[in-house]
């Protein structure tokens, strides 16, 4: 064993007793987050707009704090980018967070020096937890990958702005920087094929022992592995033994990445948001991800069905339900107050808190982290008929189509038209361009070789008519999803083609 390996176990023991202590006493810590985050913060702007000073209890915070969004946060995300000081957190931020929004075009997540080693700290743990409930730590010994967004920084203001896993790449701790891969500058390429490339050529000679990245992501390094080599990945990478991933919901890629690796290795399952570490898979035997009490976060949740109310249940977390839906409210230490991040979660353990992230508030498509939403397709949809008036359509859904029989993965669009297009290869585009404009996540992947251009898939007039009666849901109030992040809808809708 290496010198990693053999200091990470007794660290591994300290971290891991550690969050025993702070797991097991849910309410007490979130009290105790709470309470530190409400002094800190009252002399800011925000603190002052809403009287921190006289906060007492949780209930005196949700007379004060209504739930955001970001367009309800932007007017204080605009004061910091003028350099307004203390606007939401002392101080002013070390970084923006560049994201896609969803009304408002790119967002600007502020990234503090508190809040920081939420994202570093809470990655770093998840190794250390896997450490101490496994025994295996000799993965530090080898090369590990960590296929990331470009560390190249941009300014917002005069605050450096770039995506979360470019950020987080700038603050890997220095006993990992000589095994990690890829290099810097393969690392700051911004086309993805351009960037695959690199990386495969600095790799496959490589001891790899982890990999980790969104799951299509890396899909896409194993598949061009086995182009160049035709072997399955366990025989290019034979110490190869453990994957960690977040960002997507794995589940339609489980099956083809273990086949692609060849043989069963363990995983940590994540769910970092540029808005925070959420949580972390902290055990190989008990399903759900931990959910970090203790990294600068007070958590609220509102059930799912309440969402949309004008004074929805506003839960803490031990008033929380097993096996029900919530919408995931955060507090934290970057400055977002009752700040709704758009997912919903289900507990599904108590002792300590567990959980699954189940979805979006809102139909959306995220099978490669570009969180489509349903009002942006039906913008595109209607500005690309606004532009091509000859075109009718009675109804329209979108899914993901991760594994196409050629070429890039890429949203597929099952349109039944009433009216075809002239030409339905410039309709395609008009569509595309429109939903890049739409989403600067989608843009970002088409530009950076992905993503190819969406692809629609013309319909019968009535294929949706027909497949909601086969499915016994024809009428009434019963609507298919204008958006999905699966095939279940789209592979059944696409025996109604025109030419099927």
């Amino acid at each position: 064993m290496g010198i990693r390996s053999v200091l990470s176990k007794p660290l591994a023991a300290f971290v891991y007793r550690q969050q025993q202590a702070w797991a097991l006493q849910a309410a007490k810590t979130q009290q105790n987050v709470f309470g530190s985050l409400i002094k800190t913060a009252s002399s800011t702007h925000f603190g002052k707009d809403h009287a921190f000073d006289e906060i007492k209890t949780y209930e005196d915070f949700k007379k004060r704090v209504p739930i955001r969004d970001y367009e309800a946060l932007k007017p204080y995300i605009e004061k910091i980018i003028t350099g307004t000081q203390d606007v939401l957190w002392p101080g002013k931020p070390v970084y923006f967070a560049k994201t896609s929004g969803t009304t408002s075009g790119t967002k600007y997540i502020p990234i503090t020096k508190a809040s920081i080693p939420n994202h570093i700290n809470s990655a770093k743990n998840a190794l250390l937890s896997y450490i101490h409930t496994t025994g295996n730590s000799q993965f530090l010994d080898k090369k590990l990958i960590f296929l990331s967004g470009s560390p190249v920084l941009d300014t917002k203001g005069d605050i450096l702005t770039g995506r979360l896993s470019g950020i987080v790449n700038h603050h890997v701790p220095g006993y990992l920087r000589t095994n990690q891969m890829p290099s810097y500058p393969t690392n700051c390429i911004e086309d993805w094929e351009e960037k695959l490339e690199k990386i495969i050529d600095e790799t496959l000679t490589q001891p790899m022992s982890l990999i980790s990245g969104i799951p299509p992501w890396v899909q896409m390094y194993f598949d061009r592995i086995t182009e160049k080599t035709g072997k399955k990945i366990k025989d290019i990478f034979p110490d190869f033994s453990l994957f960690v991933y977040g960002g997507v919901n794995f589940e339609p890629y489980r099956a083809k990445l273990f086949d692609s690796i060849g043989k069963p290795i363990d995983s940590i399952e994540t769910y970092p948001a540029s808005e925070g570490f959420i949580a972390y898979q902290d055990s190989q035997v008990d399903p759900g991800l931990l959910l970090l009490l203790n990294s600068g976060i007070f958590f609220e949740f509102i059930p799912t069905e309440e969402y949309f109310n004008e004074n929805p249940t506003r839960l803490r977390i031990e008033e929380v339900e097993l096996d029900k839906n919530y919408a995931l409210i955060i507090n934290s230490n970057a400055g977002l107050w009752g700040y709704s991040i758009g997912d919903t979660v289900k507990f599904i353990s108590k002792d300590p808190y567990r959980l699954l992230v189940t979805g979006r508030i809102k139909h959306f498509i995220s099978a490669f982290g570009e969180h489509v939403i349903g009002e942006e397709v039906e913008q595109a949809m209607r500005y690309a008929m606004s532009q091509h008036p000859e075109v009718a359509i009675s109804e329209f859904s979108v899914a993901p189509q991760v594994n196409p029989m050629e070429g890039l993965p890429h949203h597929e669009w099952l349109v039944a038209f009433e009216r075809l297009p002239t030409d339905l290869n410039a309709f395609e585009k008009t569509l595309d361009q429109k939903l890049c404009e739409l989403n600067s996540y989608y843009e970002d992947l088409i530009q950076g070789n992905i993503l190819q251009t969406l692809k629609i898939s013309p319909l019968q007039s009535d294929a949706f008519q027909q497949y909601m009666k086969s499915i016994g849901k024809l009428g009434g109030q019963n609507k298919v999803p204008r958006l999905a992040n699966d095939r279940k809808i789209a592979d059944q809708i696409n025996q109604y083609t025109l030419n099927g």
